[in-house]
């Protein structure tokens, strides 16, 4: 299933605008690293992984808008199975059905 990532609430802000990710989807991540840069009225705010794994989905891209506690992304652990689409689903991809955290 893996860990959401959601909007922090930030007081008094209605709405955030997505700076850009620092992270692309398959890229491991580790807890407390920046994953996204979101502005405010007038702030920049580095959003931090809340758990270590690997960034499995991305829902709001770079210039998106989103709201506090809105679902935008969604990490998971080292072990859990990645879903890969039956297309890509082959002997030749059986090998990218689990993630790799640490690449050495």
């Amino acid at each position: 299933m893996g860990t959401e990532i959601k909007v922090p609430k930030i007081a008094g802000v209605l709405i955030l605008y997505v700076g850009r990710w620092f992270k692309s989807v398959g890229d491991p991540v580790t807890i407390g690293e920046p994953v996204v840069e979101i502005d405010t009225y007038n702030m920049t705010h580095e959003i931090k992984a809340p758990a270590t794994g690997i960034l499995s989905k991305i829902a709001v891209r770079d210039g998106g808008f989103v709201e506090p506690g809105q679902y935008w992304a969604r990490l998971i652990r080292c072990e859990e199975d990645v879903p890969l689409s039956d297309a890509r689903t082959s002997r030749r991809h059986a090998d990218r059905s689990r993630p790799v955290c640490n690449a050495d």
